[in-house]
């Protein structure tokens, strides 16, 4: 070190330049990487907690943002302008019903593009004849009119559905959830239905905007009038109306359904429901966004542990810098960038392994990939801030010391 110094050009009294030192950004990213190409398994590994919360951030805004961007594809296809009208309680808390000619009331609703029904039976659905009569499974037998598909956007998933012939006879559709606890797999089998044997002509798909048709068994009028007494009371009225007439149509549907008590009348919008789930999603998705920034603190701590270790271990080669003619600014530069180069890397790879996770669960769950760019920016934006931060102290305190003292340390 002695002959170092004895080599350097120190600057005299004489020949002192008038212009101030300068270092070029060139030089300032060289020395930044020296650092960290010196202890590279110190690097990687100070990186590594920047880049664990960094990739925590990114994947849970980008799992959410794909499982809304679902939601919204979702409502898109099945629409918004569904609503619901169904039988509430009365003023004494009893159930009420609704009328016989309710649905032609609704289809009659200035607006109103189609309307469709259901209506519970107190009747029991078994696998067989020889089944517990208490394991009912929780499936309800409901009357279902013709065109009740085409207005909830359900589709049927094997077999068919019913038509003006099958909706006399003792035939069923089970919903996608009833099929499955009755452990029907195909169309063709028969079931236990109000005393008697119904042949399953049709297995429905889960239905996303009228969720109690995938635990219900769906037979017709015609067989519910001959067998169980139906008399044409229905217990749910779905109706689809223009975009634009969604809000009116919803005003007038219970003073429609019932003039003389329209507070009897439950009227909602199935969309409400998954649009309530999807702000409870964000809820989640806000508490996940915390736990990931705490990880990006521990990580920031971890570069700032490093860089001051740095500082302890490079004090002889301050010392000589400084001798050599380094300034405190030269000093203050280059450990400074050394810890926002290390944040850099932390950033750029907890992006990679973040937007990587979110491409995995976008494709396991079969939702589009959406990922806001701006995440990712803000992102290794705050790496940056936490590095520049973290580094800042050790950055500071290696350009404060002195060059006799860190020569003889």
């Amino acid at each position: 070190m002695t002959t170092l110094i004895e080599h350097a050009k120190l600057p005299s009294a004489t020949s002192r330049s008038p212009h101030r030192s300068r270092l070029l950004g060139r030089d300032i990213l060289r020395l930044g990487t020296a650092g960290l190409r010196a202890r590279p398994t110190r690097a990687v590994l100070s990186a590594l907690g920047i880049a664990i919360g960094i990739a925590a951030m990114i994947a849970v805004v980008g799992i959410s943002s794909s499982s809304q961007a679902r939601l919204n594809d979702e409502l898109s296809k099945l629409g918004t302008n569904l609503l619901t009208a169904s039988a509430g309680t009365s003023i004494t808390g009893q159930q009420a019903s609704l009328l016989p000619d309710a649905l032609g009331k609704v289809s009659l609703i200035d607006g109103v593009e189609s309307a469709s029904s259901t209506a519970a039976l107190p009747v029991s659905v078994y696998r067989s004849s020889l089944s517990d009569p208490d394991a009912t499974g929780g499936i309800t037998t409901m009357v279902a009119d013709h065109d009740l598909l085409n207005v909830t956007s359900t589709t049927v998933r094997s077999g068919t559905w019913l038509n003006p012939a099958t909706a006399d006879l003792p035939s069923v559709v089970l919903g996608n959830t009833a099929a499955s606890r009755l452990g029907i797999v195909s169309p063709g089998t028969q079931i236990w239905l109000g005393g008697q044997y119904f042949t399953v002509i049709g297995i429905l798909d889960p239905s996303a905007l009228a969720p109690e048709l995938d635990t219900a068994a769906l037979i017709g009028a015609g067989v519910a009038e001959d067998l169980f007494g139906y008399d044409g009371s229905p217990t749910t009225i779905y109706e689809r109306s223009a975009d634009d007439a969604v809000a009116d149509v919803r005003s007038l549907l219970a003073p429609t359904i019932s003039p003389q008590a329209p507070g009897e009348v439950d009227v909602s919008r199935p969309s409400d429901a998954l649009a309530a789930q999807s702000a409870a999603n964000d809820a989640f998705t806000g508490l996940l966004l915390g736990l990931g920034s705490i990880a990006l603190l521990v990580g920031g701590i971890g570069v700032a542990n490093t860089m001051i270790i740095s500082v302890l271990e490079r004090r002889r080669e301050i010392g000589l810098r400084r001798a050599l003619g380094a300034t405190r600014r030269h000093i203050l530069a280059q450990f400074l960038a050394e810890a926002l180069l290390l944040s850099a890397l932390g950033g750029v790879f907890g992006s990679v392994l973040g937007t990587a996770a979110t491409g995995i669960m976008a494709l396991i769950n079969g939702w589009p990939f959406a990922l806001p760019p701006l995440a990712i920016g803000v992102a290794v934006g705050a790496t940056l801030i936490i590095g520049a931060i973290a580094g800042l102290y050790p950055a500071i305190r290696a350009a404060r010391t002195p060059p006799t003292a860190a020569l003889n340390s």
